[in-house]
């Protein structure tokens, strides 16, 4: 296994194709983490309110609490980087598909009001998931040899 795969587990969870589910978490996840950061100042009842709110829609059974701790966590403190864009979109993009603009909304609203303080910074960060659920490319399924049927035909061109 490559050092990138090793050094970052949540990247592979999100790109694995079986695992829906907890695609879907952690996409819930950024959008939490995104609006928890905004303040500069997570608050321990947003990140329960990311994880409740996953837990009441029966997401990512499978995965324990500290798991989702574990992964909020370590996307707030991504989030924190100069390519926090990067890592939402990164984040969001295998889960375009799926019917997640309305929980992504819904959870970032919650969570923006978990402190019961809305900061303008969240709001902006609610706008900002607002408008990457409008336009986010769709993800576009891979079938398998397909990688090398483009090369070829990328070619051929």
């Amino acid at each position: 296994m490559s050092d990138a795969a090793t050094s970052n587990p949540i990247e592979i969870e999100i790109t694995e194709p079986s695992r829906l589910n907890e695609q879907a978490a952690v996409a819930l996840v950024i959008a939490g983490a995104l609006v928890a950061v905004a303040d500069r100042r997570v608050s321990p009842v947003e990140r329960d309110e990311v994880i409740r709110f996953i837990r009441d829609r029966g997401l990512a059974p499978h995965m324990s609490d500290d798991r989702l701790f574990a992964i909020f966590d370590e996307l707030a403190e991504r989030l924190e980087e100069p390519d926090f864009a990067n890592v939402v979109i990164d984040t969001l993009r295998p889960v375009s598909d799926l019917p997640l603009s309305a929980h992504l909304m819904e959870l970032s609203e919650r969570v923006a009001a978990a402190d019961e303080d809305v900061h303008p910074h969240e709001v902006q960060a609610i706008k900002l998931l607002r408008l990457l659920t409008l336009v986010l490319p769709r993800a576009k399924p891979v079938a398998p040899g397909s990688a090398g049927t483009e090369r070829r035909a990328a070619a051929q061109e």
